[in-house]
């Protein structure tokens, strides 16, 4: 019989939730979100329903391996496929440089769009704000005691804050709800197809499934505690869905047919609604995101590195700490000169749409062997909605390489 868990036990467990809904939204996010509602209106609403579907099932089975196995995603990877060794030096090569590429790009691109927010509060420049803010979080990673623990608690908050900030200002603009609710039929507007993967592929991230698994065979440790997991995991993604679709909804209502450079562009067309709050509204909800988001990509890429060569995941093992500090120094390099953080974001979706099907597809396969996760791999419904989301994500991985050679 599975064990009934009390309401605070719950709130308990949605820490390594919301520690991968604040890597997902970040300003890359925010941007694609508010470009999708200012291009296509309520159109493409679907396509935040079914990143939230994508991302409860991709993370839920990410975190299911980590608690049955005791082991995390590239631990898994590495060990079920030593017997095909060509396969596995594929497979490895493939996703420590995809995702160390990609580390590079979101962590520039989340530095500087957490400084537009700043900027635009206190007119310093972004090439200013960008690498002060990079070495903040550096001082944070090696200062902050359990790092794991104080980024939960932390996140949690930004999470909040951008829920906050983002349904209230939907709420006051007051959308067409007929359109809203049009726009939850799958439809695909000439021209939209990139736009939709977008989407998708800023919530459906590869690395946040490492860092999931990771996460949660740190927090539970028997298959008793798989319920606490899943609400600890489906609350956060609902509220991830609920921040990202009420900002297109917004931009769908006040920005449609405008052009749209970054999120706080934005905040010009809600002057009219919210006045001189307009401003402060986006730029605190975009600081918020890009906190969330700038503290998680060191870690996600440095819990894939470790998984795959066998590092241990703390300050003690200095190739670790070394991956962190590699990241957010590159990061605040390409923030100080001032790189256009669209084309960053582009670049990382771009990395990411290419590994993201391995990745998808390695989560299902691992999560449905039953020597690796006995009575607990997946059942068929799972395995369908698997196959689905690594079929989406195959799409998304083609048009991305296609992309990048254009």
């Amino acid at each position: 019989m599975e064990k009934k868990y009390t309401l605070k036990e719950k709130m308990g467990a949605l820490g390594p939730g919301m520690l991968i809904v604040g890597s997902f939204i970040g300003p890359g996010t925010v941007t694609s979100s508010t470009r999708a509602g200012a291009q296509y209106g309520f159109t493409l609403l679907w396509c935040v329903i079914f990143s939230v579907i994508a991302v409860i099932v991709t993370q839920g089975m990410s975190a299911r391996l980590g608690i049955i196995t005791q082991k995390d995603l590239a631990q898994n990877l590495v060990d079920d496929f030593q017997d095909r060794p060509t396969l596995k030096f594929l497979l490895c090569g493939l996703v420590a440089i995809a995702i160390t590429i990609g580390g590079f790009a979101y962590m520039a691109g989340d530095l500087t769009g957490t400084s537009l927010g700043i900027s635009a509060l206190t007119g310093v420049s972004t090439k200013i704000i960008a690498p002060i803010w990079g070495c903040c979080i550096l001082i944070i990673y090696f200062f902050a005691g359990d790092v794991v623990k104080n980024l939960e608690k932390l996140l949690g908050v930004c999470v909040v804050i951008m829920a906050v900030v983002f349904v209230i200002t939907m709420f006051i603009v007051k959308p067409d709800m007929g359109a809203f609710f049009r726009g939850i039929v799958p439809t695909v507007p000439k021209g939209s197809l990139m736009t939709c993967l977008a989407l998708i592929g800023t919530t459906v991230v590869p690395y946040n499934m490492f860092l999931h698994a990771a996460s949660a065979k740190r927090t539970w440790h028997t298959p008793e505690e798989l319920p606490l997991c899943r609400f600890g995991t489906n609350v956060p993604m609902i509220i991830g869905g609920i921040v990202t679709g009420s900002i297109m909804v917004t931009s769908a209502t006040v920005m449609k047919g405008m052009e749209v450079n970054n999120a706080m562009d934005m905040a010009v067309q809600l002057e009219p609604t919210l006045g001189h709050f307009a401003q402060p509204f986006m730029a605190i909800g975009l600081i918020a995101a890009g906190i969330s988001s700038a503290v998680c990509t060191p870690m996600g890429v440095s819990y894939v590195l470790a998984g795959l060569f066998g590092w241990e995941t703390n300050r003690s093992d200095k190739r670790y700490t070394a991956v962190n500090a590699a990241v957010l120094l590159t990061g605040i390099v390409i923030a100080a000169l001032g790189t256009n953080p669209l084309g960053l974001i582009m670049t990382a979706q771009a990395v990411n749409g290419i590994v993201l099907p391995v990745v998808v597809g390695v989560v299902v396969y691992l999560t449905s062997r039953s020597r690796i996760m006995g009575k607990y791999k997946n059942g068929p419904v799972s395995i369908i909605l698997g196959l689905g989301i690594f079929a989406v994500s195959l799409i998304l991985g083609v048009s991305s390489f296609i992309g990048v050679f254009k």
